[in-house]
């Protein structure tokens, strides 16, 4: 099924200034190096999975960009990259793509699930739309506690058909929950295309149902998506309740790194959405005000790959996760049980050896 839509236009205004838009623009281009990096190990074996976010990085970092530092990004799955540059280490991030010892998570999460205390980043889910209402509470407790936070929940189209999407809008907008809703239209919900989602004229629409008001914003266009989302950030800090913001966007790659996109989208629209690259789009625009020189595009992917290229020798080294933490953290001492089942699993470690590494694909 093919996939072209329409976009309406952004709002004029930004408050991104010309340093701000230098500012994004790097930092889109240091995700799609970290992406192109992480996708080549996958594929070589050195690490699990990937869900990689080339062509959405306007619609990530310009919605995310627009956050204060006291504010909390609830992530659908590829915002990674903006926990990235709100704070979340490069190493951190690096280790939890290897699940080596460094990773926060210790191995609880698959690679590419991350979280970051510092950068109020949640660990997120791969089961769709349960995110939404764990942001909505968390809006409304930040509200009763006093705080002017607000709660930025990021999802894909396919989860304005889950049950959290539904419920999560209701709530929040009886509620008036300081949040903000960013639906980032990518095109496809893996092989469902946005057209098969809903019969709506735009995915926005689905805010009037719940009182919300909503924007519908080109995603490849990374100031307007900055811009959609301060404007709902301002309503939600002024009490006045939550906005959705649908940025349409599109997905350059596979679901993930276990997705062959070609059985079921045609080669013209992946053509045509490439000429509407937003790092593209962005550079031009910082060419044309002087705040870019030419041939720095390539200068800047070369110190940012290098960068990425040291982070990822470095935790390549790392030690793997440790065997114990398989009962750790959970209570505030290891319980007879499970004592007696990690021995026992170590055991058969020491007995048998590691177990090998898995050859099966993910099924997502």
């Amino acid at each position: 099924m093919s996939h072209d839509r329409s976009t309406t236009a952004a709002p004029a205004a930004t408050t991104l200034d010309a340093a701000g838009r230098r500012e994004l623009f790097v930092h889109m281009l240091r995700l799609r190096c970290l992406d192109e990096r992480m996708l080549k190990l996958q594929r070589a074996g050195r690490i699990g999975f990937v869900g990689t976010a080339r062509g959405l990085e306007g619609a990530i970092l310009g919605a995310a960009s627009a956050l204060a530092p006291r504010d909390w990004l609830w992530s659908g799955l590829r915002e990674g990259g903006a926990a990235l540059m709100r704070g979340l280490p490069l190493a951190e991030y690096i280790a939890q793509m290897y699940c080596n010892a460094n990773d926060t998570a210790k191995g609880r999460q698959m690679c590419n699930h991350f979280q970051h205390k510092g950068s109020h980043y949640p660990s997120w889910s791969s089961v769709i739309g349960t995110q939404i209402p764990h942001g909505v509470g968390a809006a409304f407790a930040e509200r009763a506690r006093g705080s002017d936070a607000v709660h930025a929940i990021f999802f894909g189209d396919g989860a304005t058909s889950s049950n959290g999407f539904h419920a999560g809008l209701n709530f929040a907008g009886v509620w008036k929950a300081p949040c903000v809703f960013v639906c980032i239209d990518n095109g496809w919900a893996i092989s469902v295309a946005s057209s098969a989602q809903t019969a709506a004229r735009s995915f926005a629409d689905k805010g009037i149902a719940y009182g919300i008001p909503a924007l519908q914003v080109d995603g490849n266009d990374a100031p307007a998506c900055h811009e959609a989302v301060a404007q709902g950030l301002l309503r939600a800090r002024a009490g006045e309740g939550p906005t959705l913001v649908v940025l349409e966007t599109y997905r350059m790659l596979g679901h993930s790194s276990s997705d062959d996109p070609t059985k079921y989208r045609s080669d013209e629209e992946v053509e045509r959405w490439a000429k509407r690259d937003p790092i593209d789009a962005l550079e031009r625009e910082l060419l044309a005000s002087g705040n870019l020189a030419e041939g720095e595009r390539a200068e800047l992917v070369s110190q940012l790959t290098a960068e990425i290229d040291a982070v990822i020798h470095e935790q390549e080294a790392a030690a793997p996760m440790a065997l114990r933490t398989l009962v750790e953290d959970v209570y505030a001492e290891v319980p007879q049980h499970l004592r007696l089942q990690y021995n026992h699993f170590h055991d058969v470690v020491q007995r048998r050896g590691e177990a090998l590494p898995g050859d099966g694909a993910f099924p997502l």
